[in-house]
This record gives C-alpha cells, structure tokens and sequence, in this order.
C-alpha cells in the first residue's frame, strides 16, 4: 500500500532536540531563559530590524501588535476577509471593529483600491496579510496608509523569509507579526513575535507581554517588581525559544526545501489549463507555507479532492467560508455584508496541496498526477 502524502511534515533535526535538552537541563529557565533573548537577537538579525519581541502565538502577538500601535475601542481597522480568523479576531479583542475589504487575484493580498473605499474617520489602521507565503502589494498599501493616518500592522504569520523587492515581508509597516504554529515556515509548536524597528512600540509590548511589570528577572528578583502598565502573560517560554533558535539556524534551507518542492510541483502542473499554479510576481519571493492551486470555474473542486484523497495524496480549502460569511461575524455584522467579488470567486477554487522542505521528487510526481487526474474527472 502506498504512504498516504500528508498536507506538512515539520522538518527537525538533532539540534532541536538537543536545544531543548539544554533548556530542561538547566532546571531554572523554563518559563524566561537565555533562549528567548537569543531567538529575539536572531531573528531581529535575520530581518534586519531593530526588536522582535516573542509571544505565545500568532494571534497574541497580532493583539499585542494592534494595541501597541494605538489601536482602541470604537476604531475600525481594515483586514481581508480571505484570510485565517484571527487576523479579524484579534481587532475585536482589543475592541476595534474589523472592515472586510477585497483581496486582488494575483497574491490573495488586499486590493489598494478596495482599502481605500473603506477608510472612513473612524479607520485607525490596516493589517495586510502575506497570504500562503506570498507577498501582498504592500507598498501601496502603506502609501495609503500614509496618505490616510494609518498604522499598518502586517500580519506576516505564513510568509517568514518572503521578500518583496529583496526587502523581507513583516518590516514594511509600522508592525509585523508571525507565527510559528506547526504548519508554518519556522516551527515552535506555538508562538509567535512582533518585529519593529520602534523602540516605543517595542517597550509597550514588553510590558504587555508580561504583566506591564518593568524589565527585570522576576524568579530572581528580592521583590516583585514594579507595574506600569495594564497588561496579561503572553510570553514565550524557553523551551520552545530553545526550538525557534535550532529552527533559525536552518531556515534558508527549509525555505530552499519548499521552493525546490514548489518548483517541482510548478512544472508537473505548468500545462494544465483548468489549474492556475503559484507565481510570485517578478522582484518577488515566495516562500510556500503552503502551495495553493487555484481551479478553473468549469472545474468540480470536490471531483479533484475526492481524486487527491483515494490517490493518499492529502488536500485541504484554506479558507471555503471566508472570514465575514462565518457564523459569528454573520450573526454580529450591523448592516449588510460587504461586497467582496474576488474573495467570493476565489474561496469557490482554490484547493491547498501538500507542502513541506522534506516532499521528495517522487511525491511532487504524485501529487500532480493526481490532480491532474482530478481535473479529467472534474472537467
């Protein structure tokens, strides 16, 4: 029987392992170690920025990161509806009211042109998203947020080591965020990080992450510190830092694994017709958290997946329903759905393959013979 082909793999090595054995071993350090500061340093130094302040998930770090730019209760905040959750979830928690704007078809990005027909006097901020590993238009997309007034947090959760125009995604805006969830380009388990090159915003996010208590060792402290700030725990602990730093040292090689795998699966599926394959626009660097096929209208997208799925080969929808068409958002909108064309085109077709830096040659044959198998049966 053949191995069934799973949607990701994490890829770890020895020095995971023993990154993490150094950490336990150390018997004091495992909620604040030596690791967490030595993770912050790196990936400060991998993008080329001033602070990368770590957190416990992408989705805290992209509270953290809307609260630190200034982000208050009543303000609206503009995010893609075609995208994961917690980038709409994240401006109610701090209070703030998500507008869905429309993504363009090339990237999934937001549309320039959709964001600004949604900035009203309300409108404090926008969080672009890198989607699948693929740079947004994020320059226009900060000239209208400079144009406008507007913090711009990029939420860069699947795009680490993208680049646009040789400048890495995450460090255009006022903010960038990331996560390290188990599927993603640089794996923890969990955990995330806020990057900026503001030491204003870097100081507040500190204090947020841990109590609002001043800098300084709490487990080795006389006293208990002192508060200066409202604030919650979301720190990351040293133990998965111990693991982030292993990840680190490796991820040119991880990335080099997924475009290699990408490439493959580009050319298996290059003459295709009814299948439009990721291609990052010139200037631009994909990193393919995950590899998204996008199907022909004319084409039954459950043929294809019934197909993926008798050949072992796994496949998964990221997002069918998208973010404002969720029952929560449904049942809490005030007024009408917004119109969002391509997100309400794109959900209908796109169809995630697998992707991780391990996918041999031979699965990458195997997965587009099955979907272009899929395809015949789907015409």
């Amino acid at each position: 029987m053949t191995d069934r082909i799973p949607l990701f793999e994490i890829a770890w090595d020895e020095q995971d392992v023993l990154n993490a054995v150094e950490s336990i071993g150390r018997g004091g350090y495992w909620a604040k170690g030596p690791f967490v500061e030595e993770f912050e340093t790196g990936l400060a130094s991998y993008l080329g920025v001033e602070h990368a302040v770590v957190v416990n998930s992408g989705t805290t770090a992209l509270v953290a990161a809307l609260r630190a730019a200034g982000v208050e209760p009543g303000d609206e905040v503009i995010v893609p509806s075609f995208t994961f959750i917690a980038t709409a979830n994240a401006v109610r928690l701090v209070g703030a009211e998500p507008v869905f704007a429309d993504v363009e078809p090339d990237t999934y990005g937001l549309d320039p042109g959709s964001v600004e027909e949604r900035v009203t006097d309300r409108t404090t901020a926008v969080v672009p998203v890198h989607l699948y590993g693929a740079p947004c238009r994020i320059e226009a997309l900060c000239g209208i947020a400079e144009r406008e007034g507007l913090a711009v947090i990029e939420d860069a959760a699947e795009a680490f080591g993208a680049t646009r125009d040789g400048e890495y995604v995450g460090t255009f805006g006022d903010v960038g965020v990331l996560s390290f969830c188990q599927n993603k380009v640089l794996v923890t388990g969990e955990g995330g990080a806020v990057v900026t090159d503001d030491d204003d915003l870097a100081a507040e996010l500190r204090l947020y992450r841990s109590h609002g208590r001043a800098p300084g060792d709490y487990f080795d402290d006389v006293g208990s510190g002192e508060y200066l700030a409202l604030g919650t725990n979301i720190r990351m602990s040293d133990l998965t830092a111990a693991v982030g730093c292993a990840q680190l040292e490796k991820v040119d090689e991880l990335i080099a694994g997924r475009r290699a795998a990408a490439g493959r699966l580009n050319d298996g599926l290059d003459d295709v017709e009814e299948v439009r394959v990721p291609e990052p626009p010139a200037g631009d660097a994909h990193v393919y958290q995950l590899y998204t096929i996008e199907l022909d209208p004319d084409v039954d997208r459950g043929t294809v997946i019934e197909t993926l799925e008798e050949r072992g080969v796994s496949s998964k929808i990221y997002w069918d329903t998208p973010v404002h068409r969720t029952r929560y958002y449904e049942e809490t909108r005030d007024g009408p759905a917004p119109n969002l064309p391509t997100t309400a085109s794109v959900v209908d077709r796109v169809l995630s393959l697998p992707m991780y830096p391990e996918l041999s040659p031979a699965a990458t044959d195997r997965i587009a013979a099955a979907v272009r198998e899929g395809v015949e049966r789907g015409r």
